[in-house]
């Protein structure tokens, strides 16, 4: 009757959380204990839940069953297809009662939330660097495990993040969705069109402690400091000048 109530009578002793079943109770326990007594058997990555490893499985055999009416993007879960679908939509009823701000999913809610909060409950057992989501651990891990889940399906190129596909894919596709509002000069990335608005801006962010110069771009920054630290780290094979 609890889920018809709204009632959570049971309480993680570790982080408050609350539950409606004795079964969420037991599954989330894993989040502090670490037990992961589901394996992968293509890769070995491990899972808390079983639900967790039967998704995971569709990166290997690469099923996307679930298709959005809309616009046909498919997916591999239900529960992607669903938060997907708020694109399409552009609803955001969860809103941050710290700052306003609004969310079409309550996870990405509970995310924000630990912006205020400055929580990082999930610690990486390898070298302890904190996150405030799991996903961002899990991600991090793949920096330990040298796992690179993510293919490219031009060249092949493996990657250890999505995103990272996402913008070496661009290099195939020659797409440019970034476009500069000065000069019309279009970007792959957006980072690479915030570092070309500064020749425009004048923006000099980056000073070297030594002399003061300033440099819009850390690169430069980073070339430049060699003057001062004679740092050669280029050896010619011929000659062995540096």
């Amino acid at each position: 009757m609890n889920v018809h109530t709204g009632q959570k009578p049971l309480e993680c002793k570790d982080c408050g959380h609350r539950f409606t079943k004795k079964s969420s109770l037991k599954s989330h326990m894993s989040v502090h204990t670490g037990q992961k007594p589901f394996e992968c058997k293509d890769c070995g990555h491990r899972f808390t839940k079983k639900s967790s490893l039967k998704s995971h499985m569709s990166v290997h055999t690469g099923q996307k069953p679930f298709e959005c009416k809309d616009c046909g993007h498919r997916f591999s879960r239900k529960s992607n297809l669903v938060k997907h679908m708020s694109v399409h939509t552009g609803q955001k009823p969860f809103v941050c009662k710290d700052c306003g701000h609004r969310f079409s999913r309550k996870d990405i809610l509970i995310s924000h939330i630990k912006v205020h909060t400055g929580q990082k409950p999930f610690v990486c057992e390898v070298c302890g660097h904190k996150f405030s989501q799991k996903t961002n651990l899990n991600q991090h891990m793949r920096v330990h495990t040298g796992q690179k889940l993510f293919v490219c399906q031009f060249c092949e190129h493996k990657f250890s993040h999505k995103t990272r596909l996402n913008l070496h894919m661009s290099i195939h596709t020659r797409h440019k969705p970034f476009v500069c509002k000065d000069c019309g000069r279009r970007f792959s990335r957006k980072a690479n069109l915030i570092l070309h608005s500064r020749i425009h801006t004048g923006q000099k962010l980056f000073a070297c402690e030594i002399c003061g110069h300033r440099f819009s771009q850390k690169g430069n920054l980073i070339l430049h400091l060699r003057i001062h630290t004679r740092h050669k780290p280029f050896v010619c094979k011929d000659c062995g000048r540096r």
